[in-house]
């Protein structure tokens, strides 16, 4: 749990515990002024547009310059729920259970530039097993140690180590439809119960569309999610993968060669630096990890390399870009796993809503959709996809390929699908709040992987497994 001392530095926007492999770790720190956040006070930017503009751009965004007011006498470190950074230095201190000795990485400072955070590499780790970790925070040039956290986590098993794993994946936490609004969200704490070896953030992890029209109220935004003391609880217990969308790079359907003025002075590449700098991933923003004999999961790009969405569809149009999409083929093949999970931040099987052109599943990207099904059926993947308000299980009509989709974080959030309205793709669809577990287990000696959708309240609300064709 979190311990403050007397005197700043504090860490009121918790830890993360990014990148875990079988031997090496990220682990994200921040520094703040002060131990608690500012609260829930109701002091909001204003951001108001010109009465009259006809043309318009960016997914029915209005293309007008934001007119940014803060409330009098008021700075973004002081708007509702902000955690101000601050000056100093961090420190990790982690050993696995059952030892006494403690490992520590070195101090070192954390980067006004980047919000005042640093991330702190553990490597030489002993695969397959839970360490115990503390986050130590003191002021530069003080030896004494004004806050800490707790924490913990599991490294993941070797490739041919047999063992049950099981993971989390959520999708879309807007911040104004939290179900906890005191607290944060409420499926943090019901995936927490579940004791997962790590979570996938699928994305949309904040929506900066409303208020981030500068890189300090990007920030922000970030300082409120973070705070939450549901997310302060989770993120120093589990480890997290965590992919960006579209929201979390910038707005609703971008892509880098988007011109629009609804965003403001906050830039796409602006986008891109912050997710960077807010969690612990290092600089790679597609990766593969293998979990054991029988799982391995791979998190693609879909913002960084993507043509406009309304170019016209053919070979060249792409979401993932030649240079990804070569390497997801390749490392894909080269894989022993048993079973191989594609966790996307958006969807390739849907079905989606015919207005919409953003992901795989459109018509927008029929060519490069097209590949990617075929590819992944042919390899026996699944599919887990985030970004759709709804929860489903789909399989492709063509290819026979399966999608699991975690729906949206709160009921408050869910929508965007008929709720009577099930297709013949859908083996199951609910427009409702929640998460999906995936559990990787030998059943009478054969691998075994049961996907499970639950509400935000943690009722199961659907499961289906899926077995392995081949394994050893």
């Amino acid at each position: 749990m979190p311990h403050a001392l007397a005197a700043p530095p504090y860490q009121a926007t918790g830890l993360k515990i990014g990148e875990v492999n079988s031997t090496s770790a990220i682990i994200w720190t921040r520094l703040t002024r002060s131990a608690d956040r500012v609260g829930v006070n109701g002091r909001l930017p204003e951001i108001t547009y010109p009465a009259k503009k006809a043309s318009k751009k960016g997914g029915g965004r209005p293309d007008l310059k934001p007119d940014v007011k803060l409330p009098a006498g008021a700075t973004v470190d002081e708007l509702e729920n902000a955690a101000p950074g601050a000056p100093g230095q961090t420190r990790a201190a982690y050993r696995a259970r059952g030892e006494t000795s403690w490992r520590t990485t070195a101090w070192a400072d954390v980067d006004p530039s980047r919000d005042y955070t640093r991330q702190h590499v553990l490597s030489g780790l002993t695969a397959g097993v839970g360490y115990e970790l503390r986050v130590d925070a003191r002021a530069s040039g003080t030896a004494e140690v004004s806050s800490a956290i707790e924490g913990r986590f599991r490294t993941a098993p070797d490739p041919t180590t047999i063992r049950k794993v099981r993971f989390a994946a959520t999708t879309g936490h807007n911040y104004y439809d939290r179900d906890l609004p005191a607290e944060g969200w409420k499926i943090y704490d019901q995936m927490l119960r579940r004791d997962p070896d790590f979570l996938v953030h699928t994305g949309d992890i904040l929506y900066y569309d409303k208020w981030a029209k500068s890189l300090s109220l990007a920030r922000w935004m970030w300082q409120q999610t973070f705070s939450q003391p549901t997310s302060v609880r989770f993120y120093r217990n589990v480890a997290a993968y965590f992919i960006k969308d579209d929201h979390d790079v910038w707005m609703n359907d971008c892509y880098p060669t988007m011109q629009t003025n609804f965003m403001g002075d906050f830039t796409f590449a602006q986008g891109q630096a912050v997710f960077l700098e807010q969690v612990g991933m290092g600089d790679k923003t597609y990766r593969t990890i293998r979990w054991g004999r029988d799982l391995q999961i791979w998190l693609p790009e879909g913002r960084d390399f993507r043509s406009a969405n309304d170019a016209p569809d053919g070979p060249e149009k792409t979401i993932w870009g030649a240079e990804q999409k070569a390497w997801f083929k390749r490392t894909v093949q080269a894989s022993d796993a048993t079973f191989r999970v594609l966790i996307s931040p958006t969807p390739l099987v849907g079905p989606d809503r015919g207005n919409k052109n953003d992901n795989h599943a459109n018509k927008g990207f029929t060519h490069e959709g097209d590949e990617l099904r075929a590819f992944c059926a042919a390899q026996n993947m699944v599919v887990v996809c985030g970004d759709r308000h709804w929860q489903y299980v789909s399989v492709d009509p063509k290819t026979g390929l399966r999608e699991f989709c975690t729906g949206p974080s709160t009921d408050a959030h869910a929508g965007g699908w008929p709720k009577d309205k099930k297709e013949p793709e859908h083996v199951y669809v609910n427009v409702v709040g929640g998460f999906v577990e995936g559990t990787v287990e030998r059943i009478a000696g054969a691998p075994v992987l049961t996907f499970r959708h639950f509400s935000v309240d943690g009722k199961l609300l659907h499961e289906d497994a899926v077995r392995a064709t081949s394994w050893r």
